[in-house]
């Protein structure tokens, strides 16, 4: 059983948990319902979408690491409000990370808040953020945006919960490569996988 907070929880048989790189969730979650979607926005809608097809969840948390000069290096953090950093149609009179004709706006809010972990506004782009400065999120990954959107119009309850792996700067790419191993304990501690 996951307990997310007072008034949701879910027992782990009917739990989908997403990961993009299966480093991220070693062999902590093999004995789990686990998806390893690949990187980007593309894999992880495309992979999600056949998960959901086969098998539908009550619950879908995303967990991966990604990427803070907000947070600290070694924080899990609880996204629940999600932009698509990378879209940018104001040439034709748009917001900035708004999707022309799909009646979201820029900000999407979709996603279960965990008891005492901190929350988040996740940045989802296909680029490895490495000079992070907007303010608009405080995260940045590759996938979640497209998890979130998903679970949203499938209308299935979503966890989003981000390992900070490295600053989104200069170091990033260096960090990155260190920490992303330590992100299946921390998820393991966290939501008492055993």
């Amino acid at each position: 059983m996951i307990q997310i907070n007072q008034e949701y929880s879910f027992p782990l048989e009917n739990v989908l948990f997403s990961f993009a790189l299966a480093a991220e969730a070693a062999e902590v979650f093999e004995s789990h319902h686990t998806l390893i979607t690949g990187i980007g926005k593309v894999n992880a809608a495309y992979e999600l979408t056949k998960a959901i097809q086969i098998k539908r969840p009550a619950l879908i948390v995303n967990l991966g690491s990604a990427g803070s000069s907000f947070f600290q290096r070694g924080e899990v953090v609880c996204c629940t409000k999600f932009i698509q950093r990378d879209m940018d149609v104001r040439g034709l009179g748009y917001e900035l990370y708004e999707t022309p004709f799909s009646g979201l706006p820029p900000l999407l809010e979709y996603g279960l808040k965990m008891d005492g972990v901190n929350e988040g506004i996740c940045g989802t782009g296909d680029n490895f953020e490495m000079g992070h400065s907007v303010t608009a999120y405080n995260v940045v990954d590759m996938e979640s945006y497209a998890i979130a959107m998903i679970a949203m119009k499938e209308k299935i309850p979503f966890l989003c919960l981000k390992y900070i792996s490295d600053g989104a700067d200069d170091n990033a790419a260096e960090d990155w490569l260190v920490q992303v191993h330590k992100a299946a304990v921390a998820y393991g501690k966290l939501l008492q996988i055993k």
